[in-house]
């Protein structure tokens, strides 16, 4: 426990590098109050953002007086506009610093003084906390969502972090003021950063400590809809990778070739996994889920820890010159669940997505067993070259 001199010394210190502390709060009324008190310890610079709470909420801030600076609104429009008013606050006070927090008690504020230190030596990183996503309490769906944010974030920006969904976090408010931002909810988290990054603004991260006590943490975080705005933030993001920033990068850093080649080598990966990748790749590129396979493929390539560089390039099989004979081998597999004429070799050229519906029920069958006899060959025929070109790590390590 620090002391009373140590935390006026930590006060003191954030007031001089002008950083402030925002906590967007939203109907926690169970664990707010010891959760500002806490933050209190280590700065006098606090502002509370109350986003339409339902609860008795109101009355806990107001027991802190002026001790905090609030923005209070109704009804509530969710963590990415409350962080939006928080950071307009904070701007507005001076503040060239902002250290955000969530008020729902998974936050340690005695972590503060480790952002302190690390922006002492990075004073215009963006510094991400870092949770122990392996730690015990930590629900199985946070992990995975957490992997899954870190593949994209790092696809569209090139930059890897170990922890893109955390909350605790300390922004530049000087690079943010002057970005657009569209979002409201809880992809605006994921919007701020990948836009930053897109702004050439460099990330650091620090560890920090984290607690989930399903007693008194209330999440409004909802999976369906929350989910699904976060997949097309990422899918619209992809598109501008792709058309803009990927080719900046490009042009001016190369980083995209050395992370694709670095994903793609992993030496310490081993044989059986890579091949395994890429037999899922050719799995889903032929499954009969056309304008999905990469969509759903990539999450489960990450929730099953493939190599997501060699997932997709063999799910590119699906290219439009490999189309036609997809058709054809889908329709000629699906032949024996069928009573159509088959179609014979000589139409294969005229073969295109049109045709699916002639006879759906014998493609989609035919395209699922070719889709596995593709995947299985494929992982067969990769073992066997890895195993003849390249030396296991697991075999290395016996």
């Amino acid at each position: 426990m620090a002391s009373s001199a140590e935390f006026e010394h930590y006060r003191q210190e954030m007031k001089r590098m002008g950083i402030c502390v925002i906590i967007p709060t939203y109907n926690n009324h169970r664990t707010v109050g010891r959760v500002i008190e806490e933050t209190l310890q280590y700065t006098s610079d606090l502002i509370v953002v109350s986003d339409g709470p339902t609860d008795n909420t109101p009355s806990i801030l107001d027991g802190f007086g002026d001790r905090i600076f609030r923005v209070d609104y109704s009804p509530n429009k969710g963590k990415g506009y409350a962080l939006r008013m928080g950071f307009q606050k904070a701007t507005e006070l001076g503040y060239k610093f902002a250290i955000t927090l969530d008020s729902d008690g998974q936050h340690f504020p005695s972590d503060i003084p480790k952002f302190l230190e690390v922006h002492k030596s990075h004073p215009n990183h963006v510094i991400m906390g870092a949770r122990n996503l392996e730690a015990d309490g930590m629900p199985a769906k946070n992990s995975f969502a957490n992997r899954f944010s870190n593949f994209w974030f790092r696809l569209q920006t090139g930059i890897f972090m170990p922890d893109t969904q955390t909350g605790f976090r300390l922004y530049p408010l000087e690079k943010i003021k002057n970005i657009n931002f569209f979002t409201t909810r809880f992809e605006f988290e994921i919007e701020v950063i990948v836009k930053l990054a897109w702004r050439d603004v460099p990330f650091v991260s620090v560890p920090i400590q984290v607690k989930y006590d399903p007693n008194e943490r209330v999440s409004h975080f909802r999976p369906g809809p929350d989910f699904t705005r976060i997949s097309f933030l990422n899918a619209w993001f992809t598109i501008l990778t792709a058309a803009y920033h990927l080719p900046r990068r490009l042009l001016l850093k190369g980083k995209l070739f050395r992370l694709i080649k670095e994903e793609a080598i992993k030496p310490e990966e081993t044989n059986i996994r890579k091949a395994a990748s890429i037999g899922f790749g050719f799995f889903f590129g032929i499954l009969p889920i056309w304008g999905f396979q990469l969509l759903i493929g990539i999450p489960a390539a990450v929730l099953l820890r493939m190599n997501k560089v060699l997932f997709i390039a063999a799910a590119n099989i699906s290219l439009p010159p490999m189309i036609p004979f997809i058709i054809f081998f889908s329709y000629l597999m699906g032949q024996p669940f069928s009573d159509a004429e088959p179609i014979p070799f000589e139409k294969l050229s005229t073969l295109t997505l049109e045709n699916i519906h002639d006879n759906f029920i014998q493609y989609v069958i035919g395209a699922i067993i070719l889709s596995i006899a593709v995947g299985l060959a494929g992982f067969l025929v990769s073992w066997a070259a890895l195993a003849a070109l390249r030396k296991d790590p697991e075999l290395a390590e016996g």
